[in-house]
């Protein structure tokens, strides 16, 4: 075992390492809920000890405070950290990041988001601390903005690479795009996939009929499902239009959303326009401990979102061997292995996504068996604990190569 020792009083101690994690805010979502499964697992290990910084969780998205009061985590937050660019809050928040590290001396800085992975970092520089790590959960820049803005991130990243030690991807698509965008070289990039606990999906404690039956449905009823916020880019669009065209065939489909966001008005005309909108349960907010039941409740899962790392609703729904669709966009290949975890296509490709629907109902024993192979897959790759070892070696690593990390006398 390596360790960093130190004398007091006459008597060898291990040194302990002060970590502090940033994110823009504690929403309900995937990087919230890895930045808080990261941190648990540091505070798990003898030689680090690890705070939470960050913003309030504003929005639709909902807050995550209970994983935080079960993780007994009690975060710092700063109540003007928000998401949209503002000039004024952005500047005291990185004024009140600075001033936080160097009051609590960190030793290890680690940056997840956009804003926080930005700002986080340059306080965090100024403030002379010796390991500056950040987490792409998803990159703030992608082929569905306008060029002005693509370039900005795309700058602003690499202005921060160079004193960033260690770049953390959440899939290696995000480690391929950040590279071929020259954010830094390949050697500082490492994919981690995002850890959960998967025995909470593959045994939900909901019971699916009985919950299935509150929402109006019968047994013979066929739920796919869309576990994701109802917002721009999410794909919610494509869905429902495949999904008039498969309905029109088959009576008894109905389409779930487990979600909440400012397109829902927009949806629900869509639906109506479509004739189908009677056939749709939107289930609104769906709280963290909720969503496992949810997935349950679905007897095919589509991920239709045009940009992520790796989206958490691909191995949630493939630990309860799910039968899956999903486009094809940054790390959903690494897991979805096509026709043989789950079905691969084009992204906003309504008739392929038609097809896919379809194929899968015609071959209901094949969809089971994707749904199997995938389970089987996403146990070996995403347990929290296997990200929490990963990552304490990259602290580890790091800190050794700083001379602050020895070995053991």
């Amino acid at each position: 075992m390596f360790l960093r020792l130190r004398q007091q009083r006459g008597r060898t101690i291990a040194k302990q390492f002060r970590i502090l994690h940033i994110i823009t805010r504690l929403i309900i979502g995937g990087a919230q809920e890895n930045t808080l499964y990261s941190i648990w697992g540091a505070n798990q290990h003898p030689n680090f000890k690890a705070d939470l910084l960050s913003g309030p969780g504003l929005g639709p998205e909902g807050e995550i405070t209970n994983l935080c009061q079960e993780l007994q985590i009690e975060p710092i937050y700063l109540p003007l950290s928000r998401r949209n660019i503002n000039p004024l809050y952005d500047l005291h928040t990185l004024l009140t990041y600075y001033q936080v590290i160097k009051k609590g001396n960190y030793d290890i800085v680690h940056t997840h988001s956009s804003k926080a992975g930005i700002l986080g970092r340059l306080a965090a520089k100024w403030a002379g601390v010796k390991v500056i790590v950040h987490t792409i959960h998803g990159l703030p820049f992608h082929p569905y903005q306008n060029w002005f803005f693509n370039q900005f991130y795309i700058n602003l990243e690499k202005r921060v690479a160079p004193f960033t030690d260690r770049l953390i991807c959440v899939a290696d698509a995000m480690s391929e795009q950040a590279f071929k965008a020259g954010i830094a070289p390949r050697e500082k990039f490492v994919t981690i996939r995002s850890g959960m606990r998967l025995q909470k999906f593959i045994n939900p404690t909901g019971e699916r009929e009985q919950s299935r039956a509150r929402l109006g449905l019968e047994p013979q009823d066929i739920v796919i499902g869309k576990i994701a916020r109802l917002f721009h880019l999410k794909g919610h669009k494509y869905l429902i239009e495949a999904f008039a065209q498969v309905a029109r065939r088959n009576p008894r489909l109905r389409l779930m959303f487990a979600g909440d966001g400012i397109l829902l008005e927009r949806l629900q005309e869509q639906a109506r326009r479509l004739g189908v909108l009677e056939k749709i349960i939107f289930l609104g907010l769906v709280s963290r401990e909720e969503i496992p039941n949810a997935i349950a409740m679905m007897d095919i899962v589509v991920h239709a979102s045009l940009r992520e790392g790796l989206a958490r609703v691909i191995p949630q729904a493939l630990a309860q061997a799910k039968p899956l669709i999903s486009f094809d966009v940054d790390g959903a290949k690494e897991v979805i292995h096509n026709h043989q975890t789950g079905l691969l296509i084009p992204p906003q490709d309504v008739n392929a996504l038609t097809r896919a629907l379809e194929y899968l109902l015609a071959h209901p024993a094949e969809a089971a068996d994707m749904g199997q192979a995938g389970q089987k897959l996403v146990q070996q790759l995403f347990e929290v604990s296997t990200m929490n070892e990963q990552i304490v070696n990259v602290y580890q690593g790091l800190l050794r190569q700083k001379g602050l990390w020895a070995d053991e006398a």
